[in-house]
């Protein structure tokens, strides 16, 4: 094999047999042996430099916003518990201090460690943001749960949902005391809270808010977030908008699409919404972008469960309505014959839906949001 006849077998296209496949491996395999290959060299100094695009992130282990510069984006890391080697078990928080005076806007993502819109949806808040601009102090949390984030599950590193542990216990279970350690040391510095989360394992969800409506302040904030629906609900005890709540941190839960995955319509909506808040609260100069729809105002939801087990099929799409008795879903067995049916048990809106067709008894099936003329003063949807 030559240099020159090298371009002619690359070219031609003879490869249309094993032998010619054959023939095609060992030319190259000559042609390896014969061409030299430039490797770049680079020296252990540059290496370094090439791995290391960021500062080192010093570890505190409370926030102290006090300490932080005006005018600058800071970065650190807050110790919540220790691990079995006695090492700190880790979150990062992004801190946009702003020039003048204002409240600090807290913005949490991946409390359930696989739901993660909200990590890239901070990302790009904090590249647009400019601290010399800013009124007050922007604060986000992009992985609020890093055992859970690192397993790529919902859970504590035992499987404790953090969302039902608030604000946790300085001397209770290990989840217990990293929730009561996140309250205490990060959370309870924020005037406002904005919690992202997506669906759970197999579901989709539209872009909806979770807040009580009958709070002033978290009504407005639902409605500047733009969401596709917005649903009533004072909180269940346990989650970290309730624990917020409790404190007098105006909060609300923003459901930001489907696991495990970056959607960059949901992102990109969901910021333009949080960037709404800001503006509304006079921290940067934009004005609020108005929405291009009106959000759909559940005054309530609920789910529905499946009774048996079996291959789920739910029909109706996310984020369209449904009339009472309309098939929403359908059960068959691994034989192919069918189970069961489910019909929408009133008018309603999909606000989220079970799409994993492998369905055990009380699998959750469908999230149906109702619309009605009052708001209850005391509403959960069961959300898990």
């Amino acid at each position: 094999m030559t240099l020159s006849l090298w371009p002619l077998v690359t070219n031609l296209r003879f490869a249309k047999s094993e032998s010619d496949e054959a023939l095609l491996h060992d030319a190259r395999a000559v042609w390896r042996k014969r061409a030299a290959v430039s490797v770049p060299t680079t020296s252990p100094l540059e290496e370094s430099k090439m791995r290391r695009l960021t500062p080192a992130v010093s570890t505190v282990s409370e926030l102290d916003l006090a300490s932080f510069p005006a005018g600058e984006i800071s970065r650190v890391w807050v110790a919540l518990a220790e691990d079995g080697m006695g090492l700190p078990i880790r979150v990062p928080v992004i801190i946009a201090k702003g020039s003048a005076e204002g409240p600090v806007v807290g913005i949490t993502a991946a409390l359930h460690g696989n739901e993660l819109n909200g990590i890239p949806l901070i990302h790009r808040l904090f590249d647009e943001v400019q601290p010399s601009k800013l009124h007050g102090t922007l604060v986000a949390v992009p992985v609020a749960n890093s055992p859970g984030f690192l397993l790529s599950q919902r859970g504590y590193t035992d499987g404790t949902d953090l969302n039902r542990v608030m604000p946790g216990k300085p001397n209770g279970s290990s989840p217990q005391v990293y929730a009561y350690n996140l309250m205490h040391r990060i959370i309870r510095h924020f005037d406002y809270l904005l919690d992202m989360h997506t669906a759970s394992r197999g579901r989709v969800n539209s872009l909806y808010v979770r807040a009580n409506l009958l709070d002033s302040r978290t009504a407005r904030m639902a409605r500047l977030q733009n969401p596709q629906i917005i649903v009533h609900n004072t909180s269940p005890d346990g989650s970290l908008r309730g624990a917020a709540m409790q404190r007098g941190i105006p909060a609300i839960t923003v459901e930001i699409g489907d696991p495990s995955r970056f959607q960059k319509r949901f992102v990109r909506n969901a910021l333009i919404g949080v960037t709404n808040i800001l503006s509304q609260l006079r921290m940067i100069p934009d004005e609020a972008n108005a929405s291009e729809f009106e959000p759909v105002v559940c005054t309530r939801s609920f789910w529905i469960f499946a009774k048996s087990g079996g291959i789920l099929t739910v029909h109706p799409d996310v984020n369209t309505w449904v009339r009472s008795g309309d098939l929403i879903a359908t059960i068959h067995s691994v034989f192919g014959d069918l189970e069961e049916e489910y019909f929408a048990p009133q008018d309603g809106i999909i606000v989220g839906k079970h799409v994993d067709p492998v369905c055990q008894s009380g699998n959750r099936i469908l999230h149906l949001g109702v619309v009605e003329n009052e708001l209850p003063a005391v509403v959960d949807d069961g959300h898990m």
